[in-house]
């Protein structure tokens, strides 16, 4: 979450790269930026840029970090706000109500520009269990909490305060690089994005240690949780049984993943008890992870993968600068320079409607340029990258719906989502 402590170098991100060259769709080609153009001159998809519109234009809010819509039946949206609120409202274009469904700003600290409430995901069985999950910033001592609660059953609309029950306490050395992305993947287990702990370089090397929590995305299985034992550690967890490893790790290497994503079709990301969809192939999680000075990244995330920080940073040698040993190191799907912006956030792969050019599409940004990418990628190599937006958008984060759509959430404004330019909103 580095963007919120670089939102002044925004303005002076005027243009804009992809560092791969790769090849553009049938009726553009790359200009000397290396974006995909059409002949006419604009960038994006079928012919024409992608316009950028305000969706719930009547909510206003602070600081979005997080958009989920559970499978409930009730078609409700739940956000995120970093200073410890959690908001809901109907999906309708016409809502002018956000009502406040949990109040956790007494217990989430946000001292530094990337602490807070900065994650949320609901159970998989939360129509009947009513279950969900937070990750927030707390502090004496600083640390990171993953915290399980409930809704009320009085009223859907609120969550009980007292139903607290938490998971995992991850120590913070800094108030920075806390992660803080929550989500159910594959056989519904809970997947945890933590930062490499904060400073600059990982002065502790973090990333490289799997000792520690920190640098990682982890994987526990909460199906059982209680207050005599929190979480279990998936057998099939790299390091479970491994002395001296922390078994919860499902990959490391990673210096701030600022959100990861399951592509809907390829995982169990959503079941009940009367309809379960089977993982299809390998788990893979789509990551957005923060460079140092640089280099932003978006990495393919395998079981039991390193992903070099902070012996590289993207697909360059960081520590040593020079000759580094990259034979054990798995390398970034895609990266851009500080040409392209200096905060990239991690989104989804698209699987909506809308728009059925982006079918299939990796859409990401960046927080202090604004620019929107949409990525393709054949399991090997990138076939092309498009920017699809310029939006002039702070964009702390992306969400996307049961229906497979995406939003875009901007840290002073509020939510928007792709469209074409002539379509009648």
């Amino acid at each position: 979450m580095k963007f919120l402590s670089k939102l002044f170098l925004a303005v002076l991100l005027l243009t804009v790269t992809s560092v791969s060259w790769a090849a553009c769709p049938e009726g553009s080609k790359n200009n000397y930026k290396g974006e995909c153009v059409y002949a006419s001159g604009f960038i994006g998809l079928a012919g024409h840029p992608l316009a950028v519109e305000r969706v719930f234009p009547n909510l206003d809010f602070w600081h979005l970090t997080n958009l989920e819509q559970p499978e409930d039946g009730s078609g409700r949206f739940f956000v995120t706000e970093q200073d410890g609120l959690i908001r809901v409202f109907p999906n309708r274009p016409d809502a002018n109500q956000a009502p406040v469904y949990l109040d956790l700003s007494g217990q989430v600290s946000n001292k530094n520009s990337e602490e807070g409430l900065l994650g949320m995901a609901f159970d998989p069985k939360f129509k009947d269990n009513g279950f969900f999950y937070v990750y927030y910033s707390a502090s004496n001592p600083r640390r990171s909490v993953v915290s399980r609660f409930s809704a009320s059953i009085a009223d859907p609309d609120l969550a009980d305060l007292g139903s607290e029950l938490v998971i995992l306490e991850i120590p913070q050395p800094a108030g920075n690089h806390n992660g803080g992305q929550l989500a159910f993947g594959p056989y519904g287990y809970l997947y945890i994005g933590v930062g490499d702990g904060g400073w600059g370089g990982d002065p502790f090397g973090n990333g490289q240690n799997t000792g520690t929590l920190l640098g990682a995305i982890l994987r526990i299985d909460i199906s059982s949780a209680s207050a005599s034992e929190s979480y279990k550690i998936p057998a099939s967890n790299p390091f479970a049984s491994i002395e001296g490893s922390r078994g919860e790790i499902f990959a490391y290497g990673l210096r701030n993943p600022w959100r990861f994503s399951f592509d809907m079709v390829h995982g169990e990301t959503r079941h009940s008890d009367s309809e379960k969809y089977e993982p299809k192939g390998p788990v893979e999680i789509w990551v957005g992870d923060v460079g140092q000075n640089l280099w932003e990244e978006i990495d393919l995330v395998r079981i039991g993968l390193n992903y070099g920080w902070n012996v590289m940073e993207g697909s360059h040698c960081y520590f040593p600068n020079t000759n580094c040993l990259t034979s054990r190191l798995e390398l970034p799907v895609h990266e851009y320079g500080r040409e392209g912006g200096c905060s990239v956030t991690g989104g989804y792969v698209y699987r909506g409607n809308r728009l059925p050019s982006l079918t299939g599409t990796y859409v990401f940004g960046d927080f202090c340029s604004g620019k929107i990418w949409g990525m393709r990628y054949d399991g090997t190599s990138v076939t092309y990258n498009l920017l699809l937006a310029d939006t002039g958008l702070n964009i702390t984060s992306f969400g996307q719906d049961l229906e497979g759509e995406i939003y875009i959430l901007s840290r002073n404004d509020g939510i928007y989502r792709l469209a074409n330019p002539d379509e009648d909103n």
